[in-house]
């Protein structure tokens, strides 16, 4: 599965532990990235700045689903169950 366009999700719902540049103490969930750019795509993309949580993430209808909503819903409810 590719990434759906102007999505975003995954920069977006999930809350980031690991330091990068414009988040040296991470990402809170349900906020965008400050590396998401406008069209829904991750600025570092490649980047050796970018954090392994992220590189890691791969699509899947499972995470995706099938609509931007159903994305953030599904990560969001991770994130929730996952909390400390």
């Amino acid at each position: 599965m590719a990434c759906r366009e102007g999505c975003g999700a995954c920069c977006i719902a999930p809350s980031i532990t690991t330091p990068m540049p414009g988040h040296e103490s991470g990402k809170p969930a349900n906020l965008p990235c400050i590396h998401l750019e406008a069209d829904y795509r991750c600025g570092i993309y490649g980047s050796p700045d970018r954090p392994d949580c992220c590189a890691g993430l791969q699509p899947s209808f499972e995470m995706c689903g099938s609509s931007r909503e159903e994305a953030l819903s599904w990560i969001a409810a991770l994130e929730e169950a996952t909390a400390p």
